[in-house]
């Protein structure tokens, strides 16, 4: 999450998504005032909070306890909606089970689960300035998450910016899916094997993906 905390600018509204998208709170650079949304009604959320700082009042959109900051404010979901769908928000954070090579997302229809339903993502990625998808690159039992075509119900479609993962930065652009950077003690050729269509290379290869 320190990798997508640095494409954050002075002065953002964020909106981070339910899951790992969250743990972007905790890495936003000292100095730096982004404002973090969350769509039940809140804006100046801080990051998770220390068990002696716990208030049981205070939660995310993910029932989540969450901290607040000096300015913190607090109003309806129906105003909250109305920031998200104006085009208020600059960055969105999301977790996803599913992207596809041209950044169709799905992220709300968990296979063999009771669904409570889709959250705020679908408004989310319509209104937001820019998505960036923030997940594991593979399923538990090592299928690729990142598709030719998704397979589940669909949060949006042409959505996605940036998929960033444990493994790589992959950029959506119309040519394709652009393998910008790579991690640690990983290969082109594994993050490949992992992910089902071609990725594009830059002369030169990905750039090593800085913590």
């Amino acid at each position: 999450m320190r990798r997508i905390a640095r494409e954050l600018r002075d002065g953002f509204y964020v909106n981070l998504g339910i899951g790992i998208p969250t743990l972007v709170a905790n890495h936003v650079p000292l100095g730096m005032e982004v404002i973090l949304q969350s769509e039940n009604g809140m804006l100046g959320v801080g990051p998770y909070p220390l068990d002696s700082e716990v208030d049981p009042d205070l939660i995310n959109a993910g029932k989540e306890t969450i901290s607040e900051l000096a300015g913190s404010c607090y109003f309806s979901s129906a105003d909250s909606f109305g920031m998200i769908r104006g085009g208020h928000v600059d960055l969105t954070v999301l977790g996803a089970l599913q992207v596809d090579e041209k950044g169709t997302l799905a992220n709300w229809a968990v296979p063999g689960k009771m669904l409570k339903g889709m959250g705020g993502a679908m408004d989310l990625v319509a209104g937001a300035k820019r998505v960036f998808v923030a997940m594991e690159h593979a399923t538990k039992d090592g299928k690729p998450k990142i598709l030719k075509t998704c397979s589940l119900p669909l949060t949006g479609v042409e959505v996605v910016n940036y998929i960033v993962t444990e493994l790589a930065v992959i950029e959506v652009t119309p040519e394709g899916l652009v393998f910008r950077e790579i991690a640690e003690d990983t290969t082109v050729e594994q993050v490949q094997a992992l992910t089902e269509p071609r990725l594009l290379l830059t002369a030169g290869g990905p750039q090593k993906m800085l913590a």
